[in-house]
């Protein structure tokens, strides 16, 4: 049976992919990259509040923001735009392919969900050898 998705599943689920590290981008924001060291790029970040991302009922910047990155437009449009998932998108990050989401909303989505969302992240920015890899096993 499927649980709902917690925001401590995002480490986990990010530490379980091979050869992931949590560095840093955009000078200090913690981001997860892969491969490890000095050629990692990053595939998910944690979003420092920003008044481009503002809640509309309470006009608060969002304080626990992840970007995750989609393989591209459609998959975007696909998540930003299913009911049932608290994905969604900023004017900032119209041009990007990536979703952003609220740690605190991601129990709308099953702990599965997440970690395909993720992996896919994961498999956008991770050398090609290693995705062949991982499938090839999985």
């Amino acid at each position: 049976m499927s649980r709902p998705a917690h925001p401590d599943d995002v480490e986990a689920i990010c530490a379980s992919l091979p050869e992931t590290e949590l560095g840093t981008s955009w000078g200090d924001v913690p981001t997860w990259k892969v491969p490890r060291g000095a050629k990692g790029r990053g595939f998910l970040l944690y979003r420092r509040p920003h008044s481009s991302a503002v809640d509309p009922v309470s006009g608060e910047m969002y304080d626990d923001l992840l970007v995750v990155v989609v393989p591209g437009p459609g998959e975007k449009a696909a998540l930003v735009e299913d009911p049932d998932l608290p994905f969604f998108t900023i004017e900032h990050f119209r041009t990007t392919n990536a979703v952003l989401v609220q740690q605190s909303r991601l129990g709308e989505m099953t702990y599965e969900e997440l970690r395909e969302i993720l992996t896919d992240a994961w498999a956008c920015r991770a050398p090609t050898r290693l995705v062949k890899e991982f499938f090839a096993d999985g």
